[in-house]
């Protein structure tokens, strides 16, 4: 996949989608993802915005998502922890179970060939 191609189209998604009032979604990450390279290398973290990720705490998410422990399991961004309440071919939806705001937090997980879009 071309990279000029990736970062561009996510700058202009993200200047658009991901922000403060008035926007949709509070943070996005964009994460390097190959299912069938070794377990030993990380994941990188292609793009994020309004959240600063760190590469070894999302090696368990990454991890998480290549055992397909979708239904079993709990993961963990940030400081919040996740349960996947909806599970479709190419996505996941999950609710952030230790969230402080009444109309609480949740989080979209897509899979591509080549990367993981996480929007909070």
């Amino acid at each position: 996949m071309d990279w000029a191609f990736v970062h561009k189209t996510w700058d202009k998604w993200a200047s658009t989608n991901i922000g403060y009032s008035g926007h949709p979604l509070k943070a996005a990450l964009l994460i390097n993802y190959d299912p069938t390279g070794p377990s030993r290398l990380l994941s990188t973290i292609a793009e994020q915005e309004g959240i600063r990720a760190n590469p070894i705490e999302l090696s368990h998410f990454v991890d998480f998502i290549k055992q397909n422990k979708l239904q079993s399991e709990l993961f963990i961004i940030g400081s919040n922890q996740y349960l996947v309440t909806s599970i479709h071919e190419n996505w996941f939806s999950a609710r952030c179970i230790n969230t402080s705001k009444p109309a609480g937090e949740g989080a979209i997980v897509i899979q591509t060939a080549a990367y993981i879009l996480v929007a909070l």
